[in-house]
């Protein structure tokens, strides 16, 4: 990774540029994320699987001037017009194996990630480090992982939750092991990558949970679960619960990064909740006067805090429209508006 880095310095890369990252699920994904964010840039997550027309989109609307990739992808390229580093090259693996010396801040940028726009057109949310930073310690804090755990990736990397994946385990001296494209919706696969590799924790969507579970899969005692990216289906709930170790339901915009709230699930009986806000977050539930509901009244939710994105990108009237300013923390305070009720 650190090899990597100096490649990309050397190509005039640095804190707040935008790399596109186009590799296959593999360790060589992860090496290419800690070059780009040793450099202090942000990556932008393409998945090989998607349209060529909407990875173009996206290369073309970040304003990348550098894609990291492979040989074996060239043929699912993207018309782009800037530098390319290929990974397969071995010029780089010369380069000086030390930390770069990058001097970066919270207020750079970590990633910029593209969610599917409701009129068809993708927006491009930018998060900064500070951000992710303060949601990957929460969850340490709450999901209590540790260098014994051995996590299973599963998501695609263009899909913000991916982001724990990568960076949690790094950050505890936990094991990843990287499910590939095919591994990751072939359910039979997944069971027995689970049992193979012993794996203490899975966060998936509740899709990938129903497909564990129609290929014959019973549950694991020693198993952490976390169903995220959608509300949690009850009946999820109720096969999960009781034959795994915890189930989490983590809830939260990409805007807010990646999660903003969550519900230890101790009884499936009851109703899923989206819980309690993660550390340095608020979440509000207001009327349309943008005032506090009271108790048992819908509102709209507002999340506040330190999880904020920085807004999106090239796209300043929805920024404005979707971050606001937070009365209730003064100041240069925002909340995102969710659009979702409470």
């Amino acid at each position: 990774a650190n090899q990597l880095a100096h490649e990309l310095l050397k190509l005039g890369v640095g804190p707040d540029h935008v790399v596109g990252l186009f590799v296959e699920r593999s360790t060589d994904l992860i090496v290419v994320m800690l070059a780009i964010v040793k450099t202090g840039a942000a990556y932008l997550p393409l998945d090989p699987l998607f349209p060529a027309e909407r990875l173009g989109y996206m290369l073309k609307d970040s304003g990348a001037r550098l894609l990291v990739t492979q040989r074996s992808l060239h043929g699912d390229l993207p018309e782009f017009a800037g530098t390319i580093v290929q990974l397969d090259d071995e010029c780089w693996q010369a380069n000086p194996q030390e930390n770069p010396k990058v001097v970066v801040e919270p207020e750079h940028l970590a990633y910029l990630i593209y969610t599917s726009g409701s009129t068809g057109r993708p927006k491009g949310v930018q998060v900064p480090r500070g951000a992710l930073t303060n949601l990957l310690w929460s969850m340490r804090e709450w999901l209590q992982l540790s260098e014994l755990d051995r996590l299973l990736a599963v998501t695609t990397i263009s899909f913000d939750i991916a982001t724990a994946d990568v960076w949690l385990p790094l950050l505890v001296g936990a094991q990843t092991v990287i499910a590939d494209r095919e591994e990751a919706s072939d359910g039979s696969a997944l069971r027995d990558l689970l049992e193979r590799h012993d794996i203490t924790f899975l966060q998936a969507t509740p899709v990938t949970w129903r497909l564990l579970f129609d290929a014959g899969w019973h549950g694991k005692a020693n198993l952490q679960a976390v169903c995220t990216g959608e509300a949690m289906p009850p009946e999820v709930a109720k096969q999960l619960a009781p034959v795994v170790k915890r189930v989490w339901n983590l809830y939260g915009p990409t805007e807010t990064t990646i999660w903003s709230t969550g519900y230890k699930v101790t009884d499936a009986q009851k109703p899923i909740l989206i819980g309690r806000p993660v550390a340095n977050t608020q979440c509000y539930i207001l009327d349309g006067r943008g005032q506090p509901v009271p108790v048992g009244v819908t509102g709209e939710l507002y999340i506040g805090g330190d999880g904020l994105a920085r807004g999106y990108l090239n796209r300043p009237e929805l920024t404005a429209e979707k971050f606001v300013a937070d009365p209730f923390r003064g100041g240069a305070a925002r909340m995102y508006r969710t659009g979702d009720l409470a």
